[in-house]
Parts: structure tokens; sequence; C-alpha cells
């Protein structure tokens, strides 16, 4: 079994500081109109910190972000069919099939006949495959412990509510709401 690395995403704020606490350890200082493309680079260097950081992890276990997502799906999900995975990840747009390919080669996944219809093929984990997740639910739970860490749950659920807006009526908005509306709702998260 693998170890999953520890998990850190940027400096960690006391959730009690507030932006015009600069006395609070790790408070952001005080309050200051936004620069022009601020916020849009606040947004893009996030996702970056974030992606970097859970590449890094994932790395260790011989996987990228795309590798891992795809195999936490299929074990939340069960198998699958390539165009209903496609629907439900956002690390690929359209289809997976390339990253797919790379997974069964590497005996993470296996492509079988869909018992229903035998016509059709599903993409199902393997031993493999299934030994990865441990560690790699190890590193989600260290990821969402960080972004916790760093927002009380009133405001995780409005971030949430933001980038939802934002993702509003887009394919990766629609495949995040396919996704986790099969999911039963999380209460935001406290460490």
């Amino acid at each position: 079994m693998q170890r999953a690395p520890t998990i850190q995403i940027g400096t960690v704020a006391p959730k009690t500081a507030t932006v015009n606490d600069p006395a609070q350890p790790g408070a952001l200082g005080p309050a200051r109109p936004l620069a022009p493309s601020e916020l849009r680079y606040l947004v893009v260097a996030t996702q970056r910190e974030g992606n970097r950081t859970f590449a890094r992890a994932v790395g260790e276990l011989g996987l990228t972000p795309s590798h891992a997502e795809i195999l936490v799906v299929l074990e939340e999900f069960g198998p699958m069919s390539l165009r209903d995975l496609g629907e439900m990840i956002v690390c690929e747009a359209g289809s997976p099939s390339r990253i797919v390919d790379t997974l069964v080669q590497r005996g993470l996944l296996e492509r079988g006949v869909d018992p229903n219809d035998r016509r059709a093929i599903v993409i199902t984990l393997t031993a493999e495959g299934r030994g990865k997740l441990p560690a790699l639910r190890r590193i989600e739970h260290e990821m969402d412990g960080a972004t916790a860490d760093q927002l009380t749950p009133t405001q995780q659920v409005m971030v949430a509510g933001i980038l939802r807006g934002f993702l509003a009526g887009t394919e990766t908005g629609e495949a995040l709401e396919r996704r986790f509306a099969r999911r039963p709702k999380a209460t935001p998260r406290t460490r």
C-alpha cells in the first residue's frame, strides 16, 4: 500500500483572521480595491497552486491529476462507458480516450463488454487500480482539509456558490453538476 504525502496549500490563515486584522498571523492585511484583472488572476493563480500541489502528491503515486480523477470517478460510480466517463470529469474536454488508453496500458483500468449491452464497452478499475485508491483518498482528504483550513464553513458555501455561478452553462460546470449531484450532499468541512 502506498502512503499519501502530506499536503499544504499556501500559508494557512486562522479562520478567525479577517482581511482588516493585520495583527492576526496569516491575515491578508488591510482591504484595498482590486486592480484591473486582479480577481481573474487570483482565481487562475489559486487553481494553479492547488493543481501543482495535487500533481506533486499524486505524482508520488505515479499518477497525474487526470489519472487520479478518472480512478476516483470509477470508484465512486462504478463501471461506465467512455462517453459517460467523459461527461463526469473535468480533466479532459470531450473524450478521455487518450488518458484511459494510458491507464489501460498501465494495468489500472480495463475495457470490457457491458453485461447489459454486448455491443457496448465499459471501463472498469483493475485490482491494481483499486490498490491506488486508499492513498488517493488520503491525498484528497488532506487537500480538502487544507482548503477547509483557509475558510470557515459559511465561507466554503459562499465560495462554492460563486464558483458555480462562474461555471453555470459551461461544459465543465455541467460535468461537475452531473458528478456531484449524484453524491450525498456534504457539509462544509471544519478541522
